[in-house]
C-alpha cells in the first residue's frame, strides 16, 4: 500500500482506551456479554494484566481460547483493515468469557481512521486483476451501520462486500 495513503487514512486517526474488567462468576450461565463479533476498527490491541483466559476467536467455525502471555500485547484486525486490504488480511471474529473463580483485567486500545475518511479498499492494490471487494463508504456512516446493527446480525462487514445485495450507500 502507498504510505501516503496509510498516513492520509490513519495518520491522526481515532483511539480510544479502555480498562475491562471481568469478576469471577460462579454461575457462568446467568453472564451477560457481548454476542460474537468482529471490531469496527482497523486494530484492536489488547493486554491482559492478569494472564486468565478470556479471549476467545473463531477460526474455521471453531472458538479458541487466547492463552495469555506475560507482557505480551495481542493485536486483532479490524473490519476497516479488512477493508482497506481489499479481504487481503481478515478481520477475526472474537468473544470475551468469565471465569468462574478468577477475576479478568486487561486493557484495550482501539485505533481507527480519521472520521472525515471515506473507507473502502486502497487504490493503490486495486488493479484490473484485483478488483475492488468493498464498497466506499464515509467513516461516519460506516461506525453509524455498523453500530444500527447491535451486533446481533451478520456483521456489517458482509453487508459492505461489492457482491452482496444489501449496500448501504442506496
Amino acid at each position: 500500500m502507498d504510505e501516503e495513503y496509510i498516513r492520509e487514512m490513519f495518520g491522526e486517526g481515532r483511539h480510544s482506551t479502555r480498562m475491562n474488567y471481568y469478576p469471577p462468576c460462579p454461575q457462568l450461565d446467568k453472564v451477560k456479554r457481548l454476542t460474537p463479533h468482529s471490531d469496527v476498527v482497523a486494530l484492536t490491541t489488547l493486554l491482559q494484566l492478569n494472564q486468565m483466559e478470556g479471549l476467545q476467536i473463531k477460526k474455521d467455525g471453531v472458538w479458541i481460547p487466547i492463552s495469555p502471555l506475560p507482557h505480551a500485547f495481542i493485536i486483532n484486525i479490524g473490519d476497516i483493515l479488512e477493508i482497506v486490504k481489499n479481504g487481503a488480511y481478515r478481520s477475526i471474529k472474537n468473544r470475551a468469557m468469565v471465569n468462574n473463580k478468577k477475576e479478568r483485567l486487561l486493557i484495550v486500545t482501539f485505533y481507527s481512521t480519521r472520521f472525515h475518511r471515506q473507507i473502502g479498499s486502497a487504490p493503490s492494490i486495486i488493479s484490473a486483476k484485483n478488483s475492488a471487494k468493498f464498497i466506499s463508504i464515509g467513516a461516519v456512516d460506516y461506525g453509524r451501520g455498523y453500530f444500527a446493527r447491535k451486533l446481533d446480525k451478520k456483521s456489517y462487514l458482509y453487508v459492505m462486500r461489492i457482491e452482496n445485495s444489501e449496500n448501504p450507500a442506496s
